[in-house]
């Protein structure tokens, strides 16, 4: 068994930037990265929108918000110091109705509690500055970018390879057992022995919790986000990110349209209860994470709840022509043919026995792990963030 100072569990973007920040901590300690799969960054990090967000949805005082911003400062920087493509197009949070324009007003409130600079625009102004665009007025915050967040993920790797860690993958954990003076890890590649344990693992990151004793009230239920891809011919259909104003009901943003790197625009996601936490492929189902869920009285605590909701993502999901609706509230200029097909991803959303939805970061700890219970968006934006605050903790236990 291989003896090291500190083994990170999960080779996504939060687990690579935990790495990574321990490593420019600690130079001289060592450490292990495992990944279950073959590839890096293959599920969450892999499977979004690729969007640097702002933070100006989230609760004053969260993480989510305290994070986000600095999140994305640090992954502007840290693109531009290692020649990664990146992109400040701004977002344009569109109302439709009365509401949702009493809506924006509130958001514009929180973006000036964020310190974040943001530009009321009526019907005119944002019909200037998108034609395809519709609507009654809409907010614009010029901070919002887009990035290719594997492209990020991988440099990481290549950091933490270059400080003397160690990437691992095929490396799925099977066993995990802490002592008063260590942590000893069985995967499929070998075993390790370290001082401290950090667990970002995601879709997995419940189980793994469970199997390491750690005693936790929360499930992870994995809600597919369907995305769309628009044709070559319409790469240029908007400038900016179009998003539409968040319910505060709702536990999710909803449908936008979101400019790529790559030059493309996609279009999504939806919200649906997936049959399979790593199943992208449209039906993908896997049984045993199916009756999981189904015996978690968490998961009909929700759906009680949110019954309308969950009737009207399914239809979204079924027919591409309800799917549509939801994008022509404000880009009323597409059809079906402009929605081509787009892989999935899929969200690992905390949920309690009683129902309560995680919003914000939720970590559960012992002497010597952290495990990451729920990282939702922004983890992404971040990680980076996140890596710091998770290194600082086991370092700190370590020297303890």
């Amino acid at each position: 068994m291989e003896h090291v100072d500190y083994c990170i569990i999960g080779g996504g973007i939060v687990g690579l930037a935990t790495a990574y920040q321990l490593l420019r901590r600690e130079p001289d300690a060592s450490l292990v990265l495992l990944e279950a799969a073959d590839t890096l960054a293959g599920h969450q990090t892999g499977h979004n929108s690729g969007v640097i967000h702002s933070g100006i949805y989230y609760a004053p005082g969260s993480l989510k918000a305290r994070f986000s911003k600095a999140g994305a400062q640090q992954t502007k920087e840290f693109c531009q110091e290692h020649g990664i493509p990146y992109r400040e197009p701004g977002k344009l949070l569109v109302a439709t109705t009365p509401l949702e324009l009493e809506r924006l007003a509130q958001l514009e409130d929180r973006a000036a509690v964020h310190e974040l600079d943001c530009e009321r625009l009526d019907r005119q102004e944002l019909l200037r500055r998108e034609p395809n665009v519709t609507g009654l007025g809409a907010l614009f915050i010029p901070s919002t970018g887009i990035v290719d967040y594997p492209a990020v993920a991988r440099k990481l790797a290549h950091l933490v390879e270059k400080a003397g860690g160690q990437v691992i993958t095929n490396a799925r954990v099977t066993a995990i057992s802490e002592h008063t003076d260590r942590v000893d890890v069985r995967t499929e590649a070998g075993g390790y022995s370290c001082r401290q344990l950090v667990a970002c693992a995601g879709l997995q990151s419940d189980r793994l919790a469970e199997a390491a004793g750690v005693d936790i009230d929360v499930q992870i239920i994995p809600f597919r986000g369907e995305y769309f891809e628009l044709p070559a011919e319409k790469s240029g259909y908007v400038s900016h990110l179009i998003y539409p104003v968040p319910d505060p009901a709702l536990p999710f943003l909803g449908v936008h349209l979101t400019p790529t790197v790559q030059g493309t625009i996609t279009v999504g996601p939806n919200a649906v209860l997936g049959m399979a936490r790593e199943g992208y492929p449209k039906f993908s189902v896997d049984f045993r994470d199916v009756a999981r869920y189904a015996k978690f009285p968490g998961l009909w605590h929700v759906a009680r709840a949110n019954a309308l909701t969950a009737v009207r993502e399914v239809r979204n999901s079924l027919f591409k022509g309800s799917y549509l609706q939801e994008c022509r509230k404000y880009a009323p200029g597409l059809a079906k043919a402009d929605l081509l097909p787009y892989e999935a991803g899929i969200r690992a959303q905390a949920v309690r026995r009683d129902g309560t939805l995680i919003h914000d970061f939720l970590l559960a700890e012992t002497d010597r792990m952290i495990h990451v219970l729920n990282a939702p968006s922004p983890a992404a934006t971040a990680a980076l963030p996140i890596g710091e605050h998770l290194a600082s903790r086991a370092a700190l236990r370590r020297s303890a």
